[in-house]
């Protein structure tokens, strides 16, 4: 038996839609499965008798770091949608949106499953959009992951800072940050991270606790909350965009689920992970709007008393540098295996492996800290990087994977009209993605314009 008849018996629908002849950009992506070493078809191969194995991720370990990366700093924005929108608009966005990514993950992980050789967003768009698709959708993963790392360094600064009262200069606070960030990135594997996103996700939501103890304990205007409000479309939609963007973070999702032990574990990850954000999300929303009022700021931290606002920050700050860590691990790791894929680089210790890997880490986390403290203007150029490529990783792709693989695993055209309910829905989810992503750089670009009128930019390298 060949060894592509193994792959064939292995993973049966994956090699039928490869083989498929309308099916080109598969056939181009199929090159590269059959260059994978074992049998598994997978990214990393059969790994027994290897230096370096990546392939070690447990469940648990996953659903630790998915919630490390996505329940994070957009968790303080929410009660001030909240106090924009009204109450039940607000709570309702945030448990549709709980529900719509639960569902769009689990489109990604199906996807996954059936093309294992997929490693990242920009192997799925191969197969999806060809080669040019590939780097557009890989460059952005890229992007996006350090300008995130860039967003953790500043939450870390701000945090560190208040601690301190002001103590250092803020731009060496935010060096400080990211030395240690780059030191919890340099691991080749993600299990290390694994299980340090323990600790991540356990202190953002032990953060959140505190910071819902702090706003009861020192409340600002309890109960002054309204049901609905009355605004302007533009205002409604820019706070809308909190919750959609709090959501975000499919981008790194087949990263993850390539080094788990078993990828068809990866919706347990994914459930835990939507249980917990979506649950968090809206009892900290509702909490802080009622004890803070309709004057809640974002961050919502900031309205707590300073002994709070500092116990909350500090003990965020294991999140914010963990998921700094992970975002650059994971810009570093999409390169590092793009250049190395089906080498020796990948699974041993090499001079030229490890001397590439270095380079990358100090690169990433190096980029992430120029253009955190050097761009006044940083936060809303990630605004319009989520909106650009995340909101497409998260929502608008989901439908696009099962639209494809419908089509190729299932008999074509007719494969759709036989299942009408999901047709409808895959193509409202793609509609969706160009929605969030269309209207997410609207908003932030008006926040932005907003905000440079006001004088509300910080300055560069801040001290």
């Amino acid at each position: 038996m060949s060894k592509q008849d193994m792959q064939k018996k292995l993973h049966p629908k994956s090699a039928a839609a490869l083989d498929t002849p309308d099916n080109p950009q598969a056939a181009i992506f199929q090159q590269e499965e059959e260059l994978d070493q074992g049998l598994s078809g997978d990214v990393f191969g059969i790994e027994d008798g290897h230096d370096i194995k990546y392939k070690t991720l447990e469940w648990p370990l996953v659903a630790g770091l998915m919630i490390t990366e996505i329940v994070s700093t957009g968790l303080l924005t929410l009660p001030s949608s909240l106090a924009t929108v009204g109450l039940i608009p607000g709570i309702s966005v945030i448990a549709f949106l709980g529900a719509f990514t639960t569902y769009t993950a689990w489109s990604l992980i199906q996807f996954k499953l059936r093309h294992p050789a997929v490693h990242n967003m920009g192997d799925a768009a191969l197969i999806l959009f060809g080669p040019i698709g590939r780097e557009i959708l890989g460059s952005g993963t890229v992007i996006f992951a350090v300008l995130s790392a860039g967003s953790q360094i500043l939450a870390g600064q701000s945090a560190l800072s208040l601690i301190s009262g002001d103590g250092l200069c803020m731009v060496t606070f935010s060096g400080i940050f990211t030395i240690v960030m780059a030191i919890a990135s340099f691991r080749r594997t993600l299990d290390g991270l694994g299980y340090l996103s323990i600790a991540g996700g356990i202190s953002i939501v032990v953060a959140g606790i505190v910071g819902l103890a702090g706003a009861g304990a020192v409340p600002v205007q309890p109960g002054n909350i309204r049901v609905t409000v009355k605004t302007d479309f533009t205002t409604a939609f820019i706070s809308i965009m909190n919750p959609v963007f709090a959501f975000t973070g499919h981008s790194i999702f087949f990263l993850l689920i390539s080094e788990m032990k078993r990828p068809r574990d990866a919706m347990k990850a994914a459930w835990t992970l939507q249980i917990t954000a979506t649950s968090l999300y809206i009892v900290f929303a509702l909490v802080s709007y009622w004890y803070i009022g309709s004057n809640v700021s974002s961050p919502s931290f900031l309205n707590l008393s300073p002994s709070w606002l500092k116990s909350a920050f500090a003990i965020a700050i294991p999140n914010f540098l963990i998921g700094g860590g992970l975002y650059t691990h994971v810009a570093s790791k999409l390169v590092f295996t793009r250049l190395f894929r089906h080498t020796k680089h990948i699974h041993s210790h090499t001079y030229k492996g490890w001397g590439v890997w270095t380079f990358l880490i100090l690169l990433t986390n190096t980029a992430a800290f120029i253009l955190a403290v050097s761009i006044p203007f940083f936060s809303y150029l990630v605004g319009i990087a989520s909106a650009a490529f995340v909101a497409w990783y998260t929502y608008g792709l989901g439908g696009a994977f099962w639209l494809h693989d419908a089509y190729y695993f299932q008999g074509g055209f007719q494969a759709w009209l036989r299942q009408p309910m999901m047709l409808v829905l895959n193509v409202l989810t793609v509609l969706a993605g160009a929605f969030f992503s269309v209207g997410g750089i609207y908003a932030t670009i008006v926040s932005w314009i907003r905000a440079s009128a006001a004088g509300e930019l910080p300055i560069p390298f801040q001290c």
